[in-house]
């Protein structure tokens, strides 16, 4: 008599020479099944993980970041203008030659994170990544690490940056320069 109407047992074997023997395996509904579910799982995440633009924008993203925190720092730092420029795919760095220049007519030679150098530092998007709201016209961080407009005018309100992808945007305020996402 069974203790339980719904219990499983395993399959018994009888083999002329060995005896009993348990049997023990997968039915086919449950390899069907890990099968179905492997499948939805592929075509849902795969084009997901194999999608490098997400990724490549976040990138961008936090080297805009970096860089105009760079340019905020080396102004201090060199208590000279550090003038930041923009394109559609990419953002550049020059510091003026003198402590008393507003813009940098005159570029000196600027050592950028990575250890590049030159009159101007460049950063570029990767194929398929670009900044979607970047401001009007360039600008620049005086020797005070506050954000000024070419002529030398203190902002008076913030800049907020864009790149196509990220999440989050970047956003540079007035007064203090403060940079943040």
């Amino acid at each position: 008599m069974r203790p339980f109407l719904f219990q499983r047992t395993p399959l018994v074997r009888c083999h002329p020479t060995r005896g009993l023997r348990l049997q023990g395996g997968f039915t086919l509904i449950e390899l069907v099944l890990v099968m179905v579910v492997m499948g939805v799982l592929a075509a849902v995440a795969g084009p997901r993980i194999l999608d490098l633009g997400v990724f490549n924008a976040r990138g961008f993203h936090d080297q805009t970041l970096a860089y105009l925190r760079f340019a905020q720092k080396t102004a201090v730092a060199q208590r000279r203008t550090v003038c930041v420029g923009f394109t559609s795919t990419s953002l550049s760095l020059a510091i003026a030659s003198a402590a008393a220049t507003p813009n940098c007519a005159s570029a000196a030679p600027l050592t950028g994170p990575r250890g590049d150098s030159g009159l101007q530092l460049v950063l570029n998007a990767k194929a398929g990544v670009a900044y979607t709201a970047v401001p009007a016209s360039a600008f620049n961080f005086d020797g005070l690490g506050q954000p000024v407009t070419s002529a030398g005018v203190a902002w008076t309100s913030a800049a907020v940056f864009q790149v196509g992808g990220a999440p989050s945007a970047i956003t540079v305020e007035p007064g203090t320069g403060y940079i943040h996402d």
